[in-house]
């Protein structure tokens, strides 16, 4: 239960940000701040902190205005520090993490009253290696065989790698600079960003000489202290896959708020999708056999070294001839055994309902005993290595000949483990009654040279999500502006894992959206007829005022250049479309145009749908060309339907209209952004006047007042 102290305490507050910022209370945000209080303080834990309690999720929709921020951290922070948790807040972009870090919680402690520290956590690759930035600055390799990093990911450093090194050098020695990669002012390379870091299983811990000056670890340190730990949900998701606790504290001490929740369930598909890379496989083993004589001369000294050495060769022997009939098969069973066409640049087999031939799964049985079989030699090399750098243990080889070796075992038997899930994912059944997981294969070209690329992949991380973050946490938070599809949550919950006993709620919206329209003019096309639909877009945008903001929103990037090709000069010029610039610079020539007095055109894509906020005079008219469904070539959500059609179901009701509805409300929430705001929102799809699926998708979208085919409709406030 919220005791008496605990609720004047939030109260309190409250009421101190809103008189020091000059904020107007707003009743969603006091609703969403009572929910999210309630649900904390009403779970249930024995002496020793642990829940016992199943009611310990609060799932809230708040729109754009609702002031979701404030609302989540005033409520969380003072019942996560009465009842001795951590707070962890996950967000799913960049964008809201560093306002959260740099705008929100620094007003947070400044003007609320409430004490508290806050750190940032990113993952280790995030982070400069003091001890690679330090052999970077002098001019030497990262390791003894950097070829072999050049195979994984052929594109060669910069020219200015050596300038870069240094100058990252010196602005960390002074404490200019932190360490991590986000914030150092200027775009850093991939291919220099990755002979400066390393990744868990190659840094080498409190053994490594320059453990006290790591960034990674004094981040580390800093999170131990704070109270509130932004995060994102990569990091989290990455963190419980290890079993929770090993970057982040552990799930059982944390209050997590996912904000941009519905990003979650994808996320979690995507952190465990499995692919392999036959040609890229095939050319790490020739380039680890060729650098087996200088391993042998390096490290043969140590006895089980020499032994797990001597087994390599075999290892390799077994897996070559069987990942070149692998790559012979994928070819054939995707119809081009005699490889890509010359004007196809890539190509994409999806197997039905996940069932991967025969052939091919006897194959991938062979080859996940191989891998295993290399990846615990790999490993244990590693862990020998890693025992050379302790000063309080012997192995018999000296710290200089073991460490330098270590970054690239240590990828190696990454690769290798890699390598083994995707091969253990082909080669196993699926269990009956339980969705499949999607199989496929990608042929493509890689510098030139053909490639096939094996992929598995969960179709739902629902089972994932309820064991591992929802059922191992104190409490959780998740809301987002869209977590409903056609209105309900179910879709939600079916997709994250979210049981029916938590507690969910839309929270009222502070905008009048009367004052946006929403129209389906007489022009509006069933994008079915292709021609007819690209020149009804084509005739509309010359229509426009010249004098508008504007933001188009195409479903491919094949019609967005159609249409761009189709229009005048005159209208051309004030059209920016998305790939022609950065998304960051787009943005500001647009906003440019505008202060200017001219008229502005955005072309984006799906992501130009969620993400931008241009409020007031900087976007007065969406477009959205065609409803949202999502694309049919993604092998993952097509899989599914399959299985759902097996099981009766109805899969276009079930995933493809729900889904559709939560993307149209997010490219329609593009226009209202404040208070104040109003403009247009213009669909170009006809679809949603003549087929069924139609007024669902209206009804779930806010009142806008609407003007079908010239007829106003006032919806009114729901």
């Amino acid at each position: 239960m919220l005791d008496a102290d605990l609720k004047d305490e939030i109260q309190g507050a409250y009421r101190q940000m809103l008189d020091a910022l000059r904020l107007t209370p707003r009743y969603g945000q006091r609703l969403m701040i009572a929910e999210i209080a309630r649900t904390l303080a009403g779970i249930q834990a024995d002496d020793d902190g642990k829940r016992l309690s199943n009611e310990h999720v609060c799932v809230l929709e708040a729109g754009t205005g609702t002031g979701k921020t404030l609302a989540y951290l005033l409520a969380a922070l003072p019942v996560a520090k009465a009842r001795g948790k951590r707070l962890v807040l996950s967000t799913a972009t960049v964008a809201l993490q560093e306002q959260v870090l740099h705008q929100d919680l620094p007003a947070l402690k400044a003007h609320s009253g409430l004490s508290f520290n806050y750190a940032l956590a990113k993952g280790r690759g995030r982070y400069v290696c003091v001890a690679k930035l330090d052999q970077a600055m002098e001019g030497g390799e990262d390791n003894p065989t950097l070829s072999m990093f050049e195979t994984a990911a052929p594109v060669v450093s910069g020219d200015g790698f050596q300038l870069l090194a240094e100058s990252l050098g010196e602005a960390y020695g002074s404490g200019q600079w932190l360490g991590d990669r986000d914030s150092w002012p200027e775009a850093i390379e991939d291919p220099d960003w990755r002979r400066l870091t390393v990744d868990h299983r190659q840094c080498t811990n409190r053994r490594c000489g320059h453990f006290a000056a790591c960034a990674f670890f004094r981040a580390r340190r800093d999170m131990e202290s704070a109270d509130i730990i932004v995060a994102n949900h990569d990091l989290v998701l990455a963190d419980l896959a290890l079993g929770g606790g090993k970057v982040l504290p552990e799930p059982a001490d944390c209050i997590y708020i996912f904000d941009e929740g519905h990003h979650l369930p994808d996320k979690a598909i995507n952190h465990f999708t499995y692919r392999f890379a036959v040609g890229g496989g095939l050319r790490w083993l020739r380039t680890l056999k060729k650098s087996l004589s200088e391993l042998n001369q390096q490290l043969g000294q140590q006895a089980t070294l020499a032994r797990l050495l001597a087994g390599l060769p075999q290892a390799i022997d077994a897996l070559e001839p069987r990942l070149g009939d692998v790559f012979a098969l994928g070819h054939q069973l995707a119809g081009h055994s005699e490889g890509l066409g010359d004007n196809e640049e890539r190509f994409q087999h999806r197997f039905e309902m996940g069932c991967a031939p025969d052939a091919l799964r006897e194959m991938a049985s062979g080859l996940v005993s191989v891998f295993a079989e290399l990846s615990r030699s790999l490993e244990s090399m590693a862990d020998i290595l890693r025992e050379s750098l302790d000063p309080d243990k012997s192995t018999g080889l000296p710290r200089e000949q073991a460490e330098p070796w270590l970054p690239l075992i240590a990828l190696l038997q990454g690769r290798a483990q890699e390598a083994h899930g995707l091969w253990l994912a082909f080669a196993e059944q699926d269990a009956t009654g339980e969705p499949p997981r999607a199989r496929w294969l990608t042929l493509k070209r890689f510098q030139g040279e053909p490639e096939l690329v094996f992929s598995a992949s969960p179709v739902s991380a629902a089972h994932t999500l309820a064991k591992s973050l929802w059922g191992c946490c104190f409490g959780a938070v998740l809301t987002s502006a869209t977590l409903t599809a056609l209105g309900r949550f179910e879709r939600l919950q079916e997709r994250a894992g979210l049981a029916n006993r938590y507690r969910y709620q839309v929270l009222p919206s502070p905008f009048d959206y009367s004052q946006a329209v929403l129209s389906v003019p007489r022009e509006a096309t069933d994008p079915a007829d292709r021609d007819s639909h690209e020149r009804a877009i084509v005739d509309f945008v010359e229509a426009l005022d010249d004098s508008e903001a504007v933001l188009i929103l195409f479903s491919s990037r094949a019609q967005l250049r159609g249409v761009e090709r189709e229009l005048s000069q005159s209208v051309r010029e004030r059209v920016l479309a998305q790939d022609r610039f950065p998304k960051r610079e787009l943005v500001e020539r647009h906003r440019a145009q505008v202060d200017e007095g001219k008229g502005s055109i955005l072309f984006g894509l799906a992501s130009f749908a969620e993400g931008i906020d241009l409020p007031g005079k900087y976007l007065t008219h969406v477009v959205i060309t065609r409803l949202p469904f999502a694309v049919p070539d993604d092998p993952v959500g097509a899989t599914l339907a399959e299985w759902i059609e097996s099981q009766g179901g109805n899969s276009f009701m079930r995933i493809s209209v729900p889904d559709a509805s939560i993307k149209l409300v997010q490219a329609c929430g593009r226009l209202i952004r404040k208070e104040t705001d109003r403009g247009r929102i213009t669909l170009l799809d006809r679809r949603v006047l003549t087929r069924r699926y139609g007024t669902a998708l209206l009804d779930a979208l806010p009142p806008f007042t609407r003007e079908i085919e010239g007829v106003i409709h006032n919806v009114g406030r729901p």
